[in-house]
Formats: structure tokens, sequence, C-alpha cells
């Protein structure tokens, strides 16, 4: 997965300046065990979540079975490590062309796929959210921002205020020396990718395939050094792929030209809803899986993945089911699939929803804001990546968030930051390698951050019985989610309320000074994030253990995907 195209480029200007370039071989990540956020920092030196201890304090006893949500790009729904934890429709008969459960939803068995077309095609290229609104703005408004004083109704003003802010983002985006480098480049970046294609005899291929090849061709050499050099600054990530890197660079030339032509409705083409109304929500499709998709996959794994089976990985939580709600595409999500894919979770039966997406502009959070509230009116616990752009999110808003549009804010949203542990290399931005306690990319806030977790080198599942490591928020969120699964497992009575403050205060205070996200300043954890702390499941479980449970008396009690019985208030 790649965090940033600003790295690549530094890349590229080293590889061209110089004749003679030599790559080191493996992964800089080599000796770090690849379930180190699982580990406990005593026994084992990684700040990990200390899982095994916290199973071992529940060792006496039984769980319940947990429904978790994931809304994200979609999930292999035949991964050996994944397919006996996947959330199955209890009152779905699968392929009979029939809404059995009469929820709206035809053979929705595995959950839904809100940005799928009823003729079966799939959304999967779109735009960001900033350059949709930006567009629509400005065929409203013109080149000129009118003064906000004078508008007409608080709405008005707000859309006002909201396009100047989308105006300077996106007409600022974008370096024109940066693209112009990227398409001069690109020609030969692919002509290079398709001799590597043919000699390895693979259409995708990583770093981890490139170390040990060795191409004669000039072309096949040019492309080797920039994709192991988008790799190394990428945080020695061995596993992007051919095709993630030149749709990395395909990608910063879509963005510059956006700016003078209006985006193309990918998603109204193929899913035919009228985006434009709420109420319109029974669009869309049941392949969850939809292609091979890698990032819910990975999410996936963190939370859940079958435990102690021999294969692959251990999740997080050992009694699970996983519902996939795809509303992710290769861009940013659209806020009507976001508020009805947290909706269709809820009514569903999911009582943690993961969350790991994110954007800066929300024209619709109307919408995102009474789902938000609904979870919570039914005690489910929603969990938020904070993003990877070394940002503040105090001052630079992003959504979703649990903030209000009209004031207040949701009682049952964490959002999360990324760890990591000293003995893990990252690189900066700069190119320079870097080992602390946080991720390099995080985005952090003292307001908006609640805690952080591990999300750098996290291993997990990918299509096709595959494994790799990821870093990103992406991770950190998930590794949450699947923490506060666990508790209500072993403690089903807790409310949606009580698994965010078990997870809050109990984390694990850092005395050491951490870097702040994307400088070289030093500053503690609690000024970047709420509780200054990382989360730890033995921490959490022994806090839970000392809590009355206080879940709402009509939330039902699911086992094996079944409403059993529901609690006589």
């Amino acid at each position: 997965m790649i965090k940033s195209v600003k790295h690549t480029l530094l890349s590229f200007l080293v590889i061209i300046s110089i004749s003679q370039v030599s790559f080191a071989q493996g992964n800089a990540k080599k000796d770090v065990p690849k379930s180190w956020y699982q580990l406990d920092k005593i026994q084992s030196n990684y700040y990990g979540i200390s899982l095994d201890k916290a199973y071992q304090f529940v060792k006496d006893k039984k769980s319940r079975q947990v429904v978790v949500a994931v809304l994200d790009n979609g999930v292999d729904t035949l991964h050996e490590d994944l397919k006996n934890i996947l959330w199955h429709n209890p009152k779905e008969i699968p392929g009979n062309g029939i809404d059995d459960d009469h929820n709206g939803y035809v053979d929705d068995i595995y959950g839904w796929n809100f940005i799928g077309g009823k003729d079966g095609r799939n959304v999967h290229e779109d735009t960001d959210e900033g350059v949709r609104v930006y567009h629509k703005l400005k065929a409203k408004y013109g080149n000129v921002v009118p003064d906000p004083s004078k508008a007409k109704t608080p709405e008005e003003k707000a859309e006002i205020e909201m396009y100047k802010k989308v105006k300077e983002k996106i007409e600022n985006a974008v370096d024109p020396a940066d693209i112009l480098f990227i398409k001069r480049i690109l020609p030969s970046l692919k002509k290079g990718d398709s001799i590597i294609a043919k000699e390895l005899n693979k259409s995708i291929y990583t770093c981890d395939d490139l170390n040990n090849y060795f191409p004669a061709d000039i072309y096949a050499s040019y492309t080797k050094s920039i994709h192991l050099s988008t790799c190394k600054m990428n945080n020695n990530n061995n596993g992007i792929t051919n095709k993630e890197v030149i749709e990395l660079y395909e990608k910063e030339i879509k963005k510059a030209e956006a700016i003078d032509n209006p985006p193309k409705d990918f998603r109204g083409e193929i899913v035919k809803d009228d985006e434009s109304n709420i109420n319109d929500k029974y669009y869309g499709n049941n392949d969850v899986m939809a292609g091979t998709p890698s990032h819910g996959t990975h999410t996936s794994g963190i939370i859940g993945a079958s435990r102690n089976n021999g294969k692959g990985m251990d999740g997080i939580a050992d009694n699970v089911k996983i519902m996939m709600v795809r509303m992710l595409g290769d861009a940013d999500e659209h806020d009507k699939d976001i508020a009805l894919a947290i909706r269709y979770a809820v009514d569903n039966g999911a009582q943690i929803i993961s969350m790991s997406f994110g954007k800066y502009f929300s024209p619709q959070k109307k919408w995102v804001d009474q789902a938000v509230k609904y979870a919570e009116s039914k005690g489910v616990l929603l969990v938020h990546s904070a993003g990877n752009d070394h940002t503040n999110n105090d001052t630079a808003e992003t959504f979703p968030n649990a903030k209000f549009i009209n004031g207040g804010e949701a009682g049952t949203f964490i959002s999360v930051g990324a760890s990591s542990d000293p003995k893990i290399p990252q690189t900066n931005s700069s190119g320079e390698e870097v080992k602390d306690y946080v991720a390099v990319f995080s985005n952090y806030g003292k307001k908006e951050v609640d805690v952080f977790a591990p999300g750098v080198d996290i291993y997990s599942t990918t299509p096709g019985n595959n494994y790799t490591s990821y870093d990103g928020t992406s991770m950190a969120g998930p590794v949450v989610a699947g923490i506060a699964a666990f508790l209500l497992e072993y403690y089903p009575d807790l409310s949606a309320k009580q698994l965010k403050y078990v997870i809050e205060k109990s984390a694990v205070q850092l005395k050491q000074p951490v870097k702040l996200p994307g400088t070289d300043k030093d500053v503690a954890l609690s000024d970047i994030s709420k509780t200054g702390g990382f989360v730890n499941a033995y921490e959490a479980v022994k806090l839970a253990a000392t809590l009355k449970g206080e879940r709402n008396n009509k939330q039902p009690i699911i086992i094996n995907s079944k409403i059993v019985n529901k609690k006589k208030g």
C-alpha cells in the first residue's frame, strides 16, 4: 500500500541523477517478528498489545460470538484464513435471487456492496471527494468564491466556505514540475514493466520478485530501479506491486488534469441510484469480493483471521464473524454510501464497525452524522483510522469523525493513530531512516485522535491465500476493532460506551518522547492524542473485568450469526 507520491518522486530524482545505483536486497524489516504487534513489551521487548497475556487472563471464561462489520473495498471470501469467520446472513438463502429476509438487499449472504450495479459490474476507479466538490461548486459559483457574509442561508454560507477551502486545496495540490516529470518517465516505466512481466512470467510482481532479478534491457533496469526505490521510500514495503506503482503516477496525472476537467461519474454510471436522495437506498449488489480486494482482506484478517489453525497468521479476536460492507473503491468514498453502509451493518447485527478510510471533505456530512447517531443509539462501537498524511486532525478536519455539524459528538466513536516500535525501521519524507514509537505517516491530534495502535509492518491476509505486511492507520484501526471484539466476546454485557472507555482508559502511557509525525520535533504522546497511550489488550481486559455491564437490555444476543434471545427489561 503506497501512502505518498512525494517519497517516490524524490527517489526518482535520485535515480536519474547518478549513473550507477545499488540497492539493498531483501526487506529491511525481515528480522521483525511477523506478529510483533500482538506481543508483550516485557516478554518480547516489542510495543505490542500483549494479546497472549490477555487470553491467559480469560482462559477459564467462555466467549460469546461477536459480529464485526468491516466497511472497506471488499474481502476474499475464499481465503483459507477467513472463510470460516465470515458472517453469513442466517435469513438469506444463497443464490435464489430472492430477498428472503425482506431487508431490501437480495442474496446479501456475506454483507452488501454499495458501489456495485444490478448488472453485476462494480465501481473500482473513482475520484477524490475534493475534486467532486470542487467542480460541483465551481459550476455553481464560477471561478471567484462569493463573500460568505452575503450568503442568504446558513447552508449557503457553509457551502461557500467549503468552496473556498476546496479551491485552495485542489488548485495547490499538484506541482507542475512533478507532473511534467511523471509524464516524461511514465512511457519508459510502462515499457520496462511489460518486459519484466514477460521475463518473470508474472503480470503482477512485487519488490520481493525484483530483488533476485537482473535485467539486461535498459528499460527493465530503469523500471526495476524505480520500483525498488518506491518500496524503499514507503517504509521498505516490499509487497508493493508493479500495478500499484504505475497506477500511483497515473493518478497524479489525473489529479493535475482534474483541475480543468470535471470528473467522470464513475459511480453513477454503474450504480445508477439517485445520489442526492438518501432514501434511495436499495441499490448495489451482493458481490463483496469484487475482484481482488487487498485492503479489505488485510483489515479483516487483523481483526479475526482464524486462530490456531496452523495457517498464515492469527487474528486478534477468536470468536468473531466478519460482515463485509463494500463502499470503497480506488479513491474517496461517497457520503451516501458511508451512511447506508453504517445503517446496513447496524440493522444486520454488527456490534462493532471497523472503518479504515477517510477524506478531507464531506458534502453530505449530515447523512453520515445521522448514521453515526443511529449506531450509537443501537449500542454499536465505531472504530475509525485517523489518516496517513502526518496531519494534525485538530486543525485539518478529516471525515468521518465524531463531531456533529449541529454540535456535540458521538460517544461510541474511536479515532486511531498508528504506532510503531523503535526496532522497526521506517523511512521519512526525506528518505531518511527513522526508528520511533509512532508511525512517521500517522495523522494525530490532541483533541481528535483518541489512541495509538500498531500500524507499521502489520502482517495479515491478502487475496489468494496470501499474506503480507502493510503500513497505515488502516491497519491500526482494525487492531482496536479486534481488541474491542475480544473484550465483548468475554464480557458481553459491556456497552459500546464502556468498550470505548475501557480501551482508552487502559491505554499504556509512554514516558519517552516521540517524533511529531512528519517532523524531527520531539513531543509527548499526550501532545498528539487524547489518551497519550498505546492500546493494550491485557490492560483492557483487566479493566473490563472490574466493570458492571451496561449493555442496553434491548440489544440482541447473537450466537453463530443468529439472534437467540432478547433480554427482557
